[in-house]
């Protein structure tokens, strides 16, 4: 590796290669010699900068985790404009992406790494700041009076997390539900709670 080079454009390099082979071959193709096949850089350079493979997996998850919040952040203060359902709708679509479906599949198989990764209330990583993202969101929602006030915003985003997460696992890799099909999914579990006019 030419010296000079940081430390986190490294890390960045890795990641990147790791997402690029996810997309293409699946989790099942994910190794330490395929990521830096895949970086074009020596096998040697990921356990320079990691402890060993599971110790990348888990960043490569932390960091998928950050964009997360950083969503999560975005979605939150979209709460008030276009409608509800149009704002859970991009948000699903963003959550459920290729790569991230990719990762939850690799937490739900690989123990190591989830044990890794798991918080301290040992909830599953990943689709539990989903849960979040999307609880904060529809208590902001609740707040400006577009949801009832007697809305179970928790239990309506583990609704949405886990027949959103069905959605599009079902599919073949890379590819994305149909339009209708997701409206129609948002829009029967937030039917509810949500005024007409606002869904």
């Amino acid at each position: 590796m030419p010296t000079g080079v940081h430390l986190r454009d490294v890390r960045k390099q890795l990641f990147q290669a790791a997402e690029r082979v996810l997309l293409r071959d699946g989790p099942n193709a994910l190794t330490s010699r395929a990521v830096t096949t895949e970086a074009d850089v020596a096998k040697g350079v990921l356990h320079r900068h990691f402890a060993d493979f599971d110790d990348f997996l888990a960043e490569l998850v932390r960091n998928r985790i950050a964009r997360t919040a950083d969503q999560a952040a975005l979605l939150h203060a979209s709460a008030g404009t276009r409608t509800v359902a149009e704002n859970l709708i991009d948000a699903l679509t963003e959550l459920f992406d290729p790569v991230s479906l990719a990762l939850m599949s690799l937490v739900f198989f690989r123990d190591e790494l989830r044990t890794r990764v798991r918080r301290h209330d040992n909830a599953l990583p990943l689709l539990t700041e989903a849960r979040e993202m999307l609880t904060a969101y529809l208590s902001a929602e609740r707040e400006q009076g577009r949801i009832a006030a007697d809305a179970e915003v928790n239990s309506l985003s583990l609704s949405l997390i886990g027949a959103g997460h069905l959605l599009f696992a079902g599919r073949r890799r890379g590819t994305l539900p149909e339009a209708k099909e997701l409206q129609k999914m948002v829009h029967t579990l937030i039917a509810d709670v949500v005024q007409r006019r606002l869904l």
